[in-house]
């Protein structure tokens, strides 16, 4: 615990929660809601790991007297007792720790996932959809705001692909070992003969583009489209051309936003994933020349990562971690806390 503690650098933390404080009691907090909504939420957060760890600390105390009050009164059920709280004591201490695993440059971002169907047509398409609400159901069980941008849907069901935003501290560092291709195995509810079906799913993962990143974008190297945003079946979701697609010429890169009421918003929601894309591009080239340099063939981790099986067993696998659960429904219901804990060791281990 100590050395979770030094980690954390409480003193710090109390003292950042201090200055933020001050900023939120501001009357002029609200002037600018962005730069308020970041405020608030980063010192809920900080809150929030200090009431953790202060409460864990205690938790390891009490389970010290526990144990000295078993044996001294020979009690074997306080001595049972005391066993429990340290396995459930150990459970919190390994989650804490993972926390502190979160050291990379934009690990302490909020999180920008971009879901998009692959091979297996309209099984494809539905098995995106799941994914998509599997990652919002995580972020609600945590109470962490995301925010759609766009979605584009499948003609018969599904999906073709989805842009949204989890907006809480480290979500960036926790959920980028969701990056690569997922993939489900199961009898297709859309094949009338009920054959199994493979289908895959690309998951991308980015860090959301803050001030401090300089990307920058000339505008002569856009291409902006105006068009009508549309809903499941292909229906209107409104009647002006507000939803907003650029093109970043150079690059190819195609982003887009419907999310909005207002073709000024959505405009500036698409930038923001443009301007995400490109950082991480850049990202992924420094990546690479330093991969060069160490000899190294690059890290193909990304590529398929995790496995779903409803048929003809139950089971959902990481291949990378080799971390499985045999409850496929409750994965997808938002219940993947243990694929990320195992996916953030992981990934450690592999930069050693």
């Amino acid at each position: 615990m100590g050395s979770i503690e030094a980690v954390l650098d409480l003193d710090n933390m109390r003292a950042e929660i201090a200055v933020l404080e001050d900023q939120a009691a501001a009357p002029s907090l609200w002037d600018d809601p962005e730069a308020a909504q970041k405020i608030t939420s980063k010192l809920s957060h900080l809150q929030a790991e200090l009431r953790k760890t202060e409460a864990l600390r205690g938790r390891i105390d009490d389970v010290e007297v526990l144990f000295e009050l078993a044996e001294s009164e020979g009690d074997a059920d306080a001595r049972h007792e005391a066993e429990s709280e340290l396995a459930s004591v150990k459970k919190a201490l390994d989650e804490m720790e993972v926390r502190t695993l979160l050291s990379g440059e934009y690990d302490e971002r909020q999180a920008l996932v971009n879901i998009r169907a692959e091979a297996g047509g309209v099984d494809a398409a539905d098995f995106a959809e799941q994914l998509q609400r599997m990652y919002i159901r995580w972020a609600e069980r945590h109470n962490y705001p995301t925010e759609v941008y766009e979605t584009s849907y499948a003609e018969e069901a599904g999906i073709k692909s989805t842009t949204f935003v989890v907006k809480a501290p480290y979500a960036y560092g926790t959920l980028s070992v969701e990056q690569g291709t997922h993939r489900l195995v199961r009898i297709s509810p859309f094949d009338n003969q009920g054959r199994r079906q493979t289908s895959f799913a690309g998951v991308e993962v980015l860090p959301v583009v803050e001030s401090s990143d300089h990307v920058e974008i000339d505008e002569t190297e856009l291409r902006v489209d105006v068009y009508r945003a549309s809903g499941p079946g292909g229906q209107g979701v409104n009647t002006t051309d507000s939803a907003v697609r650029i093109t970043h010429i150079p690059t190819g890169i195609v982003v887009s936003c419907q999310n909005e009421r207002s073709q000024i918003q959505n405009k500036a929601s698409a930038m923001n994933v443009l301007q995400a894309k490109l950082l991480e591009r850049r990202r992924q080239e420094e990546q690479a020349k330093m991969d060069a340099l160490k000899g190294d063939g690059g890290n193909s981790w990304g590529n398929q990562m995790r496995s779903y099986v409803l048929h003809p067993y139950q089971m959902v696998k990481d291949l990378r971690t080799e971390f499985e659960v045999g409850n496929p429904q409750g994965v997808l219901d938002g219940e993947i806390d243990g694929f990320l804990e195992a996916g953030i060791r992981w990934r450690k281990q592999a930069e050693r």
